[in-house]
């Protein structure tokens, strides 16, 4: 090693001593080590080695062709002099023990604080996890989530340019137009409530985008529409639809899920989008977001023919900031990226009740993601204790932890995937889940949940029906109901009413912002207080308007979709939630945040409503249309020719007695008749 050093010292010493006394001499090449002896040999640009005695020597395959001059440097086994030949050219230059010694212990010293330097610590962090909680209807519900936290600040004014975990879209996104959070969600299917229970984190059926803004940002309209359409080309969706008429600002229903409790409203956009449809172009890029992508980790089982052969996909966005820390002294940004999946019973076409990943992703789980710091699978087991078990978990692990999941303890089996035992010789996971009973068991009501529809008959006026279900036996409590109402819709608001078991219930908060058609829709929020085990009604009445004929969709008769009602709520826990979460904690507590050991925060969406407005047959154009051209052809037609045709007299023609008259007379000399 020490030779080794010595010798590159000695080459570059002479390298300076040979640039100063010929300046003008071409360039030379680049020296490379090969032995790491005092007598090195160098190689040379073509492949070829200058031994000790000077002689050359050339790697088999490799022609002995020299188009630019063949440089070497030589060092004798006292390192007191080098030796260097540039073409046919050589030069030798001593050198002296002392700058030697002093070449070394620089050497020396540089080596010696490389290796004492500390290796830094990476500024941001992945995590990955899967839940499997088995539904007692059959099904499966299966929930990823994809943690990416970066101790960064995008809103410096120095500008952010090297990106590792975090993705660069996002990351330019968020510092060009000043968000403060983002959140983005895209949903096939409607989620079932009262077959499914509650979901770990709640979407409305299409699409569904609201952002906080900074408060130095001045135009907020121009930053939400040049924001849309960007987030419209990154996502592959039709965002860029999202305009004045679709788009509100909630006063009181959305809430900063990060840091900072801003109540400035005016920095607030929420749109939704109930037709949009979720298909792979938006999934994909989803997934490019991911570190490893779909190349390792969990992400290996997002294939998009079994994802979409399913009764609910909904894959979300969530960009905001956190505490980096306890104290909270420095803020960072965290990326979740979450997918839930229900795969029906009936319609993967399974005769048996047996689940696996391979049967539900046609893949298995052979390695993580080299650049997760975390990752696991957990399996909920709460329903199948002990004695009376409903079905069989394998392979069996002993792992288990008890979390406090939208109020209720549950148990879960933990699958670390960093540990290489799990694989087992085969090198792949594949969790097979069995039912023993064959029936299905009726699962119980979540506290909170509801339901909408319109009634009424015609199409000039109609209702809109809002039901929101406390299953609570004796704790009431506050829900915010959020009402987004397009223009066309016009509410007589003077017919709201909220009824609770027969009587009427006040609410205590109501805002109302009317619309103006063609500008901007309704909104609707109320503070209704839920009795408990209780079902409260909520109806308004609307009149229908007539479009202009531009104004219809493709498909006027399908009908038009109006936004989920949102109903944001605190509901009281069974048991007691813990409010100190920490990073050992599972991903998905992070999802219904709680402020108080009591309650913990959810937020729930109804179905969205198609309503079918007043719409002219437009049949009646296509054929007022031909009947039109024909007459206008046949009238054009006649007046033109009439107008650019020649008109001439033309005299019949006379009989043979004539011809023969108008002969002789021309014999004659007479003129014809």
């Amino acid at each position: 090693m020490v030779s080794h050093r010595l010798g590159v010292a000695v080459l570059v010493a002479t390298a300076i001593l040979l640039a100063e006394s010929e300046p003008n001499r071409v360039e030379s090449e680049k020296l490379q080590d090969v032995s790491g002896s005092p007598d090195a040999v160098f190689s040379d640009a073509e492949g070829g080695f200058k031994t000790g005695d000077g002689t050359s020597e050339t790697i088999p395959g490799q022609a002995e062709t020299h188009p630019h001059p063949i440089e070497t440097g030589q060092a004798d086994s006292a390192g007191r002099w080098v030796s260097i030949e540039v073409g046919s050219v050589r030069v030798e230059e001593p050198v002296a023990d002392e700058k030697l010694e002093n070449l070394q212990a620089e050497f020396d010293l540089q080596d010696a604080l490389q290796q004492s330097k500390p290796v830094p610590t990476p500024r941001d962090h992945f995590a990955e996890e899967l839940v499997i909680r088995p539904l007692l209807s059959g099904d499966i519900y299966t929930n990823f989530q994809f943690r990416t936290r970066w101790d960064t600040d995008l809103h410096r004014g120095k500008k952010v340019s090297h990106y590792r975990l975090f993705p660069k879209s996002l990351g330019q996104v968020i510092s060009k137009f000043s968000v403060r959070e983002l959140h983005i969600s895209f949903t096939q299917g409607f989620w079932r409530t009262t077959q499914w229970g509650q979901p770990l984190l709640s979407a409305p059926p299409g699409a569904e985008l609201w952002v906080w803004f900074q408060d130095s940002v001045a135009e907020v309209d121009v930053a939400w529409r040049e924001l849309t359409s960007v987030l419209s080309g990154i996502f592959c969706a039709s965002l860029n639809f999202i305009d004045s008429t679709n788009t509100v600002q909630p006063s009181a229903s959305f809430k900063p899920m990060g840091l900072g409790n801003v109540t400035d409203q005016r920095f607030l956009r929420y749109a939704e989008l109930p037709r949009e449809i979720v298909c792979t172009e938006n999934l994909t890029p989803w997934k490019k977001l991911l570190p490893c992508e779909s190349q390792a980790g969990l992400a290996v089982l997002l294939k998009s023919e079994k994802l979409f052969h399913s009764s609910y996909h909904s894959q979300a966005v969530h960009v905001r900031p956190v505490c980096k820390d306890s104290a909270c002294r420095e803020t960072s940004w965290e990326l979740s990226q979450t997918l839930g999946i229900v795969f029906d019973l009936h319609a993967s076409g399974q005769s048996k009740r047996e689940w696996s990943l391979f049967k539900m992703f046609s893949r298995t789980l052979t390695e993580p993601c080299p650049l997760a710091s975390r990752s696991k699978v957990y399996v909920d087991v709460t329903d199948n204790p002990l004695g009376e078990e409903l079905f069989d978990l394998s392979p069996a692990v002993s792992l288990q932890t008890q979390v406090v999941v939208l109020g209720d303890r549950r148990t879960f089996t933990v699958y670390d995937l960093l540990t290489p035992e799990l694989y087992g010789p085969t090198c792949s996971l594949n969790i097979l889940l069995k039912w023993r009973q064959q029936e299905s068991v009726d699962m119980h009501r979540p506290v909170l949940h509801t339901e909408r529809f319109v009634s009424g008959y015609g199409l000039q006026t109609g209702e809109i029906n809002t039901l929101l279900y406390n299953s609570h036996p004796f704790r009431a409590f506050p829900v915010l109901l959020m009402e987004t109402v397009p223009w066309y819709l016009r509410l007589y608001i003077h017919t709201l009413t909220v009824q609770s078991k027969g009587k009427e219930n006040k609410p205590s908060y109501i805002h109302y912002l009317p619309s103006k058609d063609r500008q901007r829709p309704h909104l609707l929020e109320m503070l209704v207080q839920l009795p408990p085990h209780s079902v409260t009604k909520v109806t308004v009445q609307f009149e229908r308007a007539l479009l202009k004929w531009t104004e219809y969709t493709p498909d006027p008769n399908h009908g038009f979709y109006i936004s989920s009602s949102v109903v944001s709520a605190m509901v009281p826990s069974v048991v007691a939630m813990d409010t100190n979460s920490t990073e050992e904690c599972p991903l998905f507590t992070t999802l219904f945040p709680s402020t108080e050991e009591s309650s913990y925060f959810v937020r729930v969406y109804s179905e969205p409503l198609l309503v079918n407005l007043p719409t002219p047959d437009f049949s009646m154009p296509y054929n007022v249309i031909c009947l039109t051209c024909t007459v206008v052809a046949v009238g054009y037609g006649s007046l033109y020719n009439l107008l650019t045709r020649t008109f001439q007299a033309e005299e019949p023609s006379g009989g043979l007695a004539k011809r023969l008259a108008n002969v002789i007379r021309r014999l004659r000399g007479v003129p014809a008749l």
